[in-house]
């Protein structure tokens, strides 16, 4: 299915995978560098913010994120999402190494299960863009379903925070978690969206209105993306980097996946067989992060079962 070919011969669908398999593998390694810092300071009773192996970590996210945002704007949402997945199963075998979380043979199975999701998706995910212009993109923001829709998280984003805030570190990662996928919810339409409203500031359309767009999703993906940088820390000083990275990716894809469909409707151009192939994809994807993240409980499961003896 990947055709949209540019003079070259290759095509933009083919450049987005390849620049999101990459941002993917840099992403992975976030949160395994955050985490790393993390610990380092506590050892030395100094904030994270001093140690250059967390501000590593944080660079990675700058470059993943400017990745992510180069394969938005070349390839449909639904594809580029989904690849994620591959920053958990690079994550996950980063952190066996580096933070001694123990990999054993069922978060194996996972990182199989994974990359077989990514590679059916790729296969069988819509390559062709139903948005092409800033005025269509104007459009679909002004769609009632989707700005309902961003209402919705909006307030329930300001629930949970307003709850979170007080409370310090909670109980249960599903607080932090929630918080970071919702903000997807604005940080993929943005990437994507950012791209049609800078061609148009710079194609000579009009000023105003392409300005004032392309300056308000700029205020947003920014205003998503340091809130996302704020409760991962958060949540990272409190829980392990490969728990919290299963469980946020999945999340995060849903919520991407919600808010791209109804602003992009990238999924009407699949025929029923893609279709099928695409949910199969995703729910290979969705069990091979669950694997990883049950081996991780597994695994520190025997080691409290070694100490009580």
């Amino acid at each position: 299915m990947l055709s949209d070919s540019d003079p070259s011969g290759v095509s933009k669908p083919t450049v987005g995978i390849a620049i999101a398999v990459i941002s993917s593998f840099i992403n992975g390694s976030t949160f395994v560098l955050q985490k790393k810092g993390i610990l380092r300071s506590r050892e030395r009773g100094v904030s994270y913010l001093k140690d250059v192996v967390w501000w590593s970590g944080t660079l990675s996210m700058v470059v993943g994120q400017i990745g992510n945002f180069l394969a938005y704007n070349a390839a449909p949402a639904v594809i580029v999402t989904p690849l994620g997945a591959l920053g958990v199963l690079f994550g996950a075998v980063l952190a066996s190494r580096i933070l001694k979380e123990r990999l054993n043979v069922l978060g194996k199975l996972g990182c199989v299960a994974t990359c077989c999701g990514s590679a059916v998706l790729v296969l069988h995910a819509p390559t062709s863009e139903s948005v092409t212009s800033a005025r269509q993109l104007e459009a679909r923001l002004a769609d009632p379903v989707f700005v309902t829709y961003v209402l919705l998280v909006a307030l329930a984003l300001a629930v949970l925070i307003r709850r979170t805030a007080p409370a310090g570190v909670p109980s249960s990662i599903g607080a932090y978690v929630a918080i970071c996928s919702l903000l997807g919810s604005f940080t993929v339409p943005c990437s994507k969206s950012l791209g049609l409203a800078a061609r148009e500031v710079l194609s000579g359309g009009p000023a105003w209105r392409a300005l004032a767009l392309f300056l308000a999703l700029l205020a947003t993906l920014g205003a998503s993306v340091l809130l996302q940088l704020f409760y991962i820390n958060k949540a990272l000083e409190a829980f392990g980097s490969h728990v919290f990275e299963a469980v946020y990716y999945a999340a995060f894809t849903a919520a991407a996946l919600v808010s791209s469909a109804l602003l992009f409707r990238e999924w009407t151009a699949l025929t029923a067989a893609d279709w099928l192939a695409a949910l199969c994809g995703l729910a290979t994807v969705c069990v091979g992060v669950a694997l990883l993240r049950i081996s991780q409980e597994a695994s520190l499961t025997r080691k409290q079962m070694k100490k009580a003896q």
